[in-house]
Formats: C-alpha cells, sequence, structure tokens
C-alpha cells in the first residue's frame, strides 16, 4: 500500500466511475432486446450459455427449499433468523404514515404513502453466496408493505441456488424465487416473460452486466442504484491498533479486485505499522489473490497533519463504509458529512453492519455518499400528494394562479380558474 502525506484541507480523490466498454454495453442491449421478444425461451438459452446447467423448471421448487434446510446446520439457521430480526427492528423505525392537515379556511393538504405493487431482487452468485443479500433487500420492502417480492439470481453448477441464500428467502416468506442470473434476470423483471411476471422496481448488487442492465431499464422500471465495487475507509489516530486497522481494510479487499481499501491517519508510525500488517494478513487469506490485487490497486494510506485535515479527507472520499478509530470517535461524528455507514469506535468493525446490527448494508458507492443514502424503507414507498381546496380558498387565490399562468404563457390553466367563476 501506497503511504501519502497530506497537509492540505483541499484534496481531489473522486474515483472513476466504470461505467462499461461500449461492447460490454451493446451485449447487455442484445440480451435485454433477445428476452423482451422470446421471453423464457431466451432465459433457459441464456442460462445454458452462461452459467453451463440447461434447467427444467426456473422456478425454485418446495424440494429445493427443503435440501437447502437439510443441508445448512441449524445454528447457522438461527443466526440468521436473529440477524433478520435485528434488521427489521431496525427498518420499523423508518416507517412513514400518510398525513392530512386542514386549514382554517377548509382546505386539505396532505401526503399518501403507499408501498410499491412489486419488487424484484437481484441476488449475485460466482465467486460467493450472498445470504445476506437477500435480508437486507427483501426486509425494508416487507417492512414498507411490498405485496409480491421476487427474487432472481444464477443458479450453480447443479442448478440450484446456494442453500444460505433459500434459507434466508424462506425465513422471509420469500417462496417466488428464479434460478435467473446476469443482465437476463434483470430484462425478465423489467418486461416479464411467460413465467415471471414485470415488477416496479429492481434491487440488489451484480456484475458490469447486471449494472449496466439496471441502467438500460431505468425508467421503465426504479432501480435502487448503479452499484460500484465495495469501499471501506478508516479514520484513525495513534490510539487505533494497526492489526485490527489491517484485518478491517482486508475484509472489503476480499470482495473484488476492484474494491478500494483506505485508510487515513494522523500518525505515520501508525501507517507504516499497518501496511506491514496488511502485507502478512494478506498472504493467510483464502481469497488472497483476490486481496491482493485490490490492496496493490485500490488500497492507500493518507497521513494527515491533524483530525481536521484527515476528516476533510475522509469528506472528500465520501465512502460506502466509514470506521472511526479514534480516541474519542463520538466527537468526529458531526463533522463527518458524507459517508454510507459510519462505525463508530473498536468494536463496530465493518462486518458487524454487514450482517447483523441492523442497518442496511446497501450503501451508495463511488463518492455517491456526498448525495444519497443507504438503502431503507422509503426506497420501497411512493408519495401522492392530497389537494382538497375549499371555495373560501379558491376565491381568496385564483386571481393569484391566474396571474402566475399568464406569467408562463399557460392561457388555458389561467381559463381553468376563471371557469368556476361562471
Amino acid at each position: 500500500m501506497k503511504i501519502t502525506r497530506i497537509t492540505d484541507k483541499k484534496v481531489s480523490l473522486r474515483r472513476t466511475i466504470d461505467t462499461g466498454t461500449e461492447e460490454q454495453r451493446k451485449i447487455v442491449q442484445d440480451i435485454i432486446t433477445t428476452v423482451r421478444d422470446k421471453g423464457d425461451e431466451a432465459l433457459y438459452s441464456y442460462t445454458k450459455t452462461f452459467d453451463k446447467v440447461e434447467l427444467e423448471d426456473l422456478l425454485v421448487t418446495e424440494a429445493e427449499f427443503t435440501e437447502a434446510y437439510n443441508e445448512l446446520e441449524a445454528e447457522m439457521v438461527t443466526i440468521i433468523q436473529e440477524a433478520a430480526g435485528n434488521i427489521r427492528a431496525f427498518h420499523e423505525k423508518q416507517k412513514r404514515e400518510t398525513w392530512i392537515s386542514y386549514d382554517e379556511n377548509g382546505t386539505m393538504l396532505g401526503q399518501k404513502i403507499t408501498a410499491l405493487d412489486a419488487v424484484g431482487v437481484y441476488v449475485p452468485g460466482g465467486t460467493a453466496a450472498y445470504p445476506s443479500s437477500v435480508l437486507m433487500n427483501v426486509i425494508p420492502a416487507q417492512v414498507a408493505g411490498v405485496k409480491r417480492i421476487v427474487i432472481t439470481s444464477p443458479p450453480t453448477s447443479k442448478g440450484t441456488l446456494p442453500a444460505g441464500v433459500l434459507v434466508a428467502a424462506k425465513e422471509l416468506g420469500i417462496t417466488e424465487i428464479y434460478k435467473v442470473g446476469g443482465a437476463q434476470a434483470i430484462a425478465a423483471l423489467a418486461y416479464g416473460t411467460e413465467s415471471i411476471a414485470a415488477v416496479d422496481k429492481i434491487m440488489g448488487p451484480g456484475n458490469i452486466f447486471v449494472a449496466l442492465a439496471k441502467r438500460e431499464v431505468f425508467g421503465i422500471v426504479d432501480i435502487d442504484m448503479i452499484a460500484g465495487p465495495s469501499e471501506i475507509v478508516v479514520l484513525s489516530d495513534h490510539t487505533a491498533r494497526p492489526n485490527e486497522i489491517a484485518a478491517d481494510l482486508l475484509s472489503q479487499a476480499e470482495h473484488d479486485k476492484n474494491s478500494s481499501s483506505i485508510l487515513v491517519t494522523t500518525s505515520m508510525q501508525q501507517a507504516e505499522a499497518v501496511k506491514r500488517e496488511v502485507e502478512k494478513q494478506v498472504a493467510t487469506l483464502p481469497r488472497h489473490e483476490i486481496a491482493r490485487a485490490s490492496i496493490e490497486a485500490y488500497g492507500h494510506i493518507y497521513v494527515a497533519d491533524d483530525l481536521d485535515t484527515a476528516i476533510a479527507v475522509v469528506n472528500e472520499l465520501a465512502p460506502e463504509h466509514l470506521e472511526v478509530l479514534t480516541d474519542n470517535p463520538l466527537a468526529s461524528l458531526h463533522e463527518i458529512k458524507h459517508a454510507g455507514a459510519i462505525f463508530l469506535g473498536r468494536y463496530s468493525s465493518e462486518p458487524v453492519g454487514d450482517y447483523f446490527a441492523g442497518p442496511n448494508h446497501v450503501l451508495p458507492t463511488n463518492g455517491t455518499a456526498r448525495f444519497s443514502s443507504p438503502l431503507n424503507v422509503d426506497d420501497f414507498t411512493k408519495k401522492s400528494s392530497i389537494i382538497s381546496y375549499s371555495e373560501k380558498a379558491f376565491f381568496k387565490n385564483y386571481k393569484k394562479v391566474a396571474k402566475l399562468a399568464r406569467l408562463e404563457g399557460l392561457e388555458a390553466h389561467a381559463r381553468a380558474m376563471e371557469e368556476r367563476l361562471k
């Protein structure tokens, strides 16, 4: 990891967002068109081509759920249940209610909160299984009141889905699960096929083809975000332990070769110690090749002269995950403006938030924490304005409305007000 000393609070460290190549975009566009035109036939064909498996049915069967429970040890099922309870309790606090207010002149104004009808959750496959993606995407949708939640995920070589994914879904009461991955799954959720009815919003992370597909169908359906590679920034002073910092940095590096792991510290001695610890620990990881490639490409240590400068660097980075490992973490909280999730103190290691604490782990990446929030219950609702104008209010204000309309050159708007005087 490279060590850089920073003395100026005015830093520019923003990372370029990967929008894919022209060839990748063309592949995704062709897949979407084919799925839209050929439906299930295209899904079976792409599954055979990309996942190397021939399926008899796209929908997960009850027998597959049973096998998943047989495969997973009982303690793990209990842990999934407890994590789900923590996540649900946190998101219950985010719920909003419809509200209505009345003016003394008889006008009624308000806002109606309505849950989306149908949501699709994409759960990635590939090099790992992600039951946590099921919990984090499904639970806030359930809390919001979404009636239909469907999951798609690429099948394994055995033609089914990982046991952890199926158990997590079943524990939440989700049984509409399809063994379809990639851009073809996104197309199916957006446009519908013979087997998969279309949804209103698509959630969940995936590879570059999934991300590009979500970008292509946005507008036909809503999407959560175009997620970039995982990121962690650790903000520390001399009191933090180098071995723990290194372990936390590597917790993100093992995700993907493009993941970003950054330390911002006020101690050069600590910076050098963390660099040594990262080299020591990465060699022992099962996914050491991925973690090492990530650290070499996107790992960095910034050494600031003081904590104020260090916080300015953090705000510029606007990280997905931020750990604050200082003598008094809470004291810095009000100065931190941009971060998806903020972990305060030694025992708030990032994986606590990934899996168990309760807050959502679907977070803004690529610096978008400057203007975006973690996935939450609001993401699964829409808001309708309620307007019931009284006669008294109308006659008091109709001339003002008509004047504003004519200022904008919209005569019919003005006449719509004046027509009620006849």
